[in-house]
């Protein structure tokens, strides 16, 4: 599978990748844009698709970080999840929770809670500043790394945000580890536009907690992010659903 990680096939069957091809064809419009029907279906299919447990990517944009991240639900992120993150998404693996989830959790932005010189001055060329938060591993793991040890820390991160004033934070997590978190912006997508607050606005819209995984799609070959035609490929050969953060903001912004 040039272009990409070879990673782990999903359990779709080749007809439902072939019509999930066919389908994107079908619904594109002439110039290679989609329709309002068309951008409203994929993010039905999006929603379905989180709440049943199978990953969906989006793209943010072109004139941001230009990349697409696979996503998954976080209650989702069995070992076999976290095994295809590392090896068809190949980015970091980190868990975006809704603000108000991070803040019951007392988690801050990273740069507020480091006190050194290369923390300051941190300036992003596609974002006024990183919504990065902690590092974590559940208490039950061995070394945090393993496939089976994130899939822990990472579908308990998706219990507690789902009842985070029954969560003892402290308790169940501890700092440092091996699951990033990231923390969204408080008004989500009218504030800020990237993964984080895509993914989040996507589990608040399919009624789950918000805490979703997402990992960048990196290209072997190129070593840079994987084109959005070459992520949309891969979502077709797989059946899930890809789409642009432009039709995340249509939708749900």
């Amino acid at each position: 599978m040039t272009g990409h990680h070879a990673g782990p096939r999903s359990n779709a069957a080749t007809d439902g990748e072939a019509n999930a091809t066919a389908e994107g064809e079908a619904n594109a419009t002439a110039d290679g844009g989609t329709n309002r029907a068309t951008t409203a279906d994929a993010v039905d299919r999006a929603l379905e698709a989180l709440r049943v447990g199978e990953p969906v990517l989006v793209h943010d944009a072109a004139d941001r970080e230009g990349e697409t991240d696979l996503i998954y639900h976080a209650d989702a992120v069995t070992p076999e999840a976290v095994a295809r993150l590392r090896n068809d998404a190949g980015g970091l693996v980190c868990v975006a929770l809704g603000h108000e989830v991070a803040e019951a959790f007392d988690l801050p932005f990273y740069t507020e809670e480091v006190d050194h010189p290369a923390s300051g001055d941190h300036e992003l060329g596609y974002d006024e500043r990183s919504s990065f938060s902690l590092t974590v591993n559940h208490r039950d793991t061995y070394t945090g790394i393993t496939d089976n040890d994130r899939s822990t820390t990472i579908r308990a991160l998706g219990e507690a945000a789902a009842a985070p004033a029954e969560t003892e934070f402290a308790a169940e997590f501890r700092v440092p580890g091996h699951v990033h978190l990231l923390k969204a912006a408080p008004d989500l997508l009218a504030q800020r536009e990237g993964h984080t607050e895509l993914g989040v606005a996507l589990a608040n819209a399919a009624a789950l907690s918000a805490a979703v995984v997402v990992c960048e799609m990196l290209d072997d070959e190129t070593g840079e992010a994987l084109s959005p035609v070459d992520a949309r490929a891969y979502a077709d050969r797989h059946g899930f659903t890809y789409l642009e953060g432009s039709e995340v903001l249509e939708r749900l912004g």
